[in-house]
């Protein structure tokens, strides 16, 4: 996990800088060169973000073999994952109401077909994926 954290940081730090060679080389980007600079800084970001935290984590857990036991209790703690259950229902449930509304303020402000249809395809597709795991439960 300690060499995956530091190519998961690595990769980052390496989409970041591709990123900010991207934005300030690029004298008049068209097409998809408007959007990629900025796709490479929010990647490079969350990766180089994520793999950083797991590696401060590894570095502090090492030193304190009793924190780490507790911690990996409470990862498992069937308590902690109904809670952790309960709490992604009810975000879900909030979730149908916001897409919902987001959908019908985009369509009523006159947003493009593509942008609203593509909402409502991932909105279908959250649905579907509920519906299909109710009748597998």
């Amino acid at each position: 996990m300690k060499k995956f954290s530091y190519l998961i940081a690595a990769g980052g730090l390496l989409f970041l800088i591709i990123g900010f060679l991207l934005l300030k080389l690029l004298l008049a980007p068209q097409g998809i060169f408007l959007v990629l600079p900025y796709l490479c800084l929010g990647l490079g970001c969350g990766a180089f973000g994520y793999g950083l935290g797991e590696i401060v984590k590894e570095k502090a857990l090492k030193n304190d073999p009793k924190l780490k036991k507790q911690m990996e209790i409470e990862k498992n703690d069937e308590r902690n994952i109904a809670i952790a259950n309960k709490a992604k229902a009810k975000a879900y449930d909030v979730m149908l109401y916001v897409f919902a509304a987001l959908m019908l303020a985009f369509a009523l402000m006159g947003v493009e077909v593509a942008a609203v249809l593509l909402l409502t395809a991932a909105y279908l597709f959250v649905v579907g994926f509920s519906i299909y795991y109710l009748n597998k439960y």
